[in-house]
């Protein structure tokens, strides 16, 4: 059994958590990292008695439309799979029922889900150094739970329930297009890092609109922390889900 995680994690909190969960299981780990723009998934094809934690971001309580894109051109051939959706502690919404009918067309077989919360990727208040260890303790029992049931011989036929909605609530668009400050080098690392491929080395001073998915990753690695978003719409947006926000939510197991 070779264990595989794909994960898609521009800045970085869905790594954490899905290296959190594959650290308690057993064996070495092939990572997918779908937000490297040079990965080719179609050349991505596991075996039947391969097992894949598949890890995305909620945004807006839906599945990234890139990291769907990306994650429809991997091949499942009947492997088992645990999805894992992150949200900044608002609400995950679709997200996991999103992402179990998305693997499920490439061929996985959903044995478990997990919600489970990381910082918000742009308002960084709600969330804060999550996840934390309290969160680390919650997952490591969850992925010790799985992991039973990945050893289980003669797995069930799935029956999982998992919340959400079809059809799935209306996907937002990017809105919040990162731009570079005074402090800019033109070192091209956000160029270079982009996952959508947004920004031009030739024109680093902000992103194409039309491709940029607000994933922030040009912001969070940034070495001269010279990439912003707006200030005005970010604080709009902080007050808009506050209360949403204000009650700490815990990660949940579907198994």
């Amino acid at each position: 059994m070779a264990l595989v995680q794909i994960v898609f994690s521009p800045t970085g909190g869905t790594g954490k958590v899905a290296d959190i969960i594959a650290g308690e299981w057993e064996g070495s780990v092939t990572r997918v990292d779908l937000s490297d723009a040079k990965t080719d998934c179609s050349k991505i094809k596991l075996g039947q008695e391969d097992v894949a934690l598949i890890a995305v971001p909620s945004y807006g309580g839906r599945v990234p439309e890139f990291a769907a894109k990306r994650l429809m051109k991997i091949t499942g051939n009947q492997a088992r799979c645990v999805i894992v959706c992150v949200y900044g502690n608002r609400a995950y919404e679709d997200t996991l029922v999103e992402l179990r009918d998305i693997v499920e067309k490439c061929g996985f077989h959903t044995i478990a889900a997990i919600s489970a919360v990381a910082e918000h990727s742009i308002i960084h208040q709600y969330a804060a150094g999550r996840p934390d260890e309290k969160d680390a303790e919650v997952l490591r029992g969850f992925a010790k739970k799985i992991y039973r049931k990945l050893m289980d011989d003669e797995p069930s036929a799935s029956t999982l329930e998992i919340p959400g909605n079809r059809p799935y609530r209306k996907a937002g668009g990017a809105g919040l297009v990162p731009k570079a400050t005074k402090e800019c080098v033109r070192c091209g690392v956000c160029a270079e890092n982009c996952p959508a491929q947004a920004i031009s080395r030739d024109s680093l001073k902000t992103a194409d609109s039309k491709k940029c998915i607000s994933c922030m990753r040009c912001v969070t690695g940034c070495p001269q922390s010279a990439r912003k978003v707006n200030g005005a719409l970010v604080s709009a947006a902080a007050m808009a889900i506050k209360k949403a926000c204000s009650e700490r939510k815990e990660a949940e197991l579907f198994c």
